[in-house]
């Protein structure tokens, strides 16, 4: 008697992929597209603006993110060019699988460009997982802007985050040479981290605020005036770092936003953004 054949396997449920990639140039003064390429669920958005810089809208168009899902940015900033580089809106980590979310972002810019990476809220959920690599490669006379603000669970949805996965790498060179280097990982017992007085204190809001300028020495005290008892920085080799916590995004904000106008001087905040 022939055997039965074997039972197909439970296939794998399908998973977003995204890759895009910009640079830019200058012409007469301004910065404009040199090339675009986008696929998958990553997308690249720039709107008008009045100024001289370019300002980049990154969207997923999956949604939000899962375990196994896959995103890739890529931004080259030329000589003399100014940009802003920023999200739609706040990307989602949802509950995954045993897999865990990549997204690799990739960015360089050339002498006398500056430029500021400005990505709204990443909200952290129940169960999620993920992992994010941020490699930038600066000439000697570039300037650039690095904000990263996570909020693990909404305060005002009644969202509390127990369990996650959540691993944030830096890798920062000038000239080809490492002058900042950062490993977050929190998970997965996230609640256990969250409540340690030396970490969040029981807040849920965070931000990273890194700019990099020989110059930053002269926002010190008043990046200091601006975040308060909630968070510090410091500045050292041509580098101001900053660090806020607060309960929710909101209250974050109302501390953040006037932060980024600062340092982002002339550009300020982008059009996406709002409070």
């Amino acid at each position: 008697m022939n055997e039965p054949p074997p039972a197909d396997p439970q296939p794998r449920p399908q998973r977003a992929s995204g890759s895009a990639r910009l640079t830019v140039k200058p012409v007469n003064g301004r910065t404009r597209i040199a090339t675009l390429f986008q696929e998958g669920c990553a997308k690249i958005r720039l709107p008008e603006t009045d100024s001289h810089s370019l300002e980049a809208v990154m969207i997923n168009t999956s949604g939000g993110l899962t375990g196994g899902d896959e995103i890739k940015w890529q931004f080259d900033i030329a000589d003399d060019c100014l940009a802003q580089i920023t999200t739609q809106a706040c990307e989602r980590i949802y509950r995954a699988s045993a897999e865990i979310a990549h997204v690799t972002t990739e960015l360089k810019a050339g002498e006398r460009a500056s430029f500021a990476w400005l990505p709204q809220e990443t909200i952290v959920f129940e169960g999620s997982a993920l992992q994010r690599n941020l490699s930038v490669d600066l000439a000697a006379t570039s300037r650039a802007l690095i904000v990263e603000p996570i909020v693990f669970g909404r305060k005002a949805m009644g969202e509390d985050v127990e369990k996650c996965t959540f691993r944030d790498r830096w890798r920062i060179h000038r000239n080809g040479v490492l002058i900042h280097a950062e490993d977050f990982h929190i998970g997965p017992d996230a609640a256990s981290a969250l409540g340690r007085p030396a970490l969040f204190a029981g807040m849920r809001t965070m931000a990273t605020v890194l700019l990099l300028d020989n110059d930053a020495e002269r926002h010190l005290e008043a990046s200091r005036k601006i975040i308060g008892k909630k968070g510090g920085a410091s500045f050292w080799s041509g580098k101001l770092l900053a660090r806020l916590i607060d309960s929710d995004a909101y209250s974050m904000r109302k501390r953040l936003v006037p932060l980024i106008e600062l340092l982002n001087e002339k550009a300020g905040l982008p059009k996406v953004w709002s409070i």
